[in-house]
């Protein structure tokens, strides 16, 4: 340790003399003797060589400081100011190897660092041993999607209901971390239901298939209930919204400003009924195409009619239901597609869909 001390007047002039290739080969040695003897030091033995090593370390080159903290990323009893200084670099090939594995970084830190720095910051914690319900709040609140996917896949994450239900909600537009956020055994049963309402049945199967036979069961019990869900929803009472759509006909007050306010209030039945009465489309295909899983039937209707995109819009958050908020790009793709659909084309398709089902 004497040796570790006698540095400390050299240091100094080398630090005033700002020689970053002489205080790189220097704070490697320190680190090296640190590394060597960290098992048996005490807690003033590192105090020593993290003040040794937090006044060099900054002044060095890059590639001298991503080698340091790789090097003592695992430490146990690592130089707590050392390593908070490495974790917060911008760099990260400075930043992640502790990030990923120092024992020293406690919640705090990591929760600060999570909340401030960018995606390779928060990718590379999702790689610790375990991730506390605090920090994945901030990896779902922030986190893009390979950051969500690898922190669901880390079996030693925890979330909170809040997380959980963002988490959902994040699934309900990725197929694959449907099935990752599935094969939890942490995930309430309630929010394994609303995940899989979320998505498609090919997932659905495909999340049955790779789930552990302990989780098998609760996925094969949601899907059973969704799917006598569904079914109720297939026998749907339309009378009285056809009712109420023909007293609108007669009234001549059935528009396209009748069917938006259907839509934005989640009237489901009135708008299909509506949608029906203003194609021609019988209302048990039109029903059927609003439950399917692609919007595209929906914006063949509605440019066959000439509905405004307004509208439109409303009908597809109305396919997906008030709990699902799809992304501002996803509606943008909606969007565009729908621009780009020809009227001509819509209405030979909408054609065929008359006089298939009257057939």
């Amino acid at each position: 340790m004497s040796v570790a001390t006698s540095l400390l007047p050299e240091l100094e002039e080398m630090i005033s003399r700002g020689d970053p290739k002489r205080l790189a080969q220097v704070s490697r040695g320190i680190a090296e003797m640190f590394v060597q003897g960290a098992s048996g030091f005490q807690t003033h033995h590192v105090q020593l060589f993290d003040h040794l090593l937090t006044g060099i370390v900054p002044q060095t080159e890059l590639a001298a400081r991503a080698d340091i903290a790789e090097r003592i990323a695992a430490i146990a009893n690592g130089p707590p100011k050392l390593i908070g200084q490495l974790a917060r670099e911008d760099n990260i090939s400075v930043a992640g190897p502790v990030l990923r594995r120092s024992p020293v970084l406690d919640e705090q830190a990591l929760v600060e660092i999570a909340r401030i720095k960018g995606q390779d910051h928060l990718l590379a914690m999702t790689e610790r041993a375990s991730l506390s319900p605090g920090l994945t709040d901030v990896m779902v609140q922030r986190g893009e999607r390979d950051v969500i996917r690898r922190a669901a896949a880390n079996t030693g994450a925890a979330f909170s209901p809040i997380g959980y239900s963002a988490l959902v909600k994040r699934a309900a537009k990725d197929g694959v971390l449907t099935i990752t956020v599935g094969q939890r055994n942490d995930l309430p049963d309630r929010l394994l239901k609303e995940l899989l309402a979320g998505t498609v049945d090919v997932v659905r199967r495909r999340l049955f298939d790779m789930a552990d036979p302990t989780r098998q069961a609760a996925v094969a019990k949601a899907m059973s209930d969704l799917s006598g869900k569904q079914q109720a929803e297939k026998q749907r009472d339309f009378a009285p919204a056809q009712r109420t759509i023909l007293s609108l006909y007669r009234a001549g007050e059935l528009s396209e400003t009748a069917l938006l306010d259907f839509a934005k209030a989640y009237r489901y039945t009135e708008s299909v009924a509506a949608l029906s009465a203003m194609s021609g489309v019988p209302i048990a295909a039109v029903d059927r195409l609003m439950a399917g899983d692609r919007h595209d039937p929906i914006l063949i209707i509605a440019k066959a009619i000439g509905l405004e995109w307004a509208t439109v819009r409303a009908l597809v958050l109305l396919r997906l239901g008030p709990a699902r908020i799809p992304a501002s790009a996803d509606i943008d793709n909606v969007r565009a597609n729908f621009m780009r659909l020809s009227p001509s084309t819509a209405e030979r398709v909408v054609g065929f869909w008359r006089t298939r089902e009257t057939a």
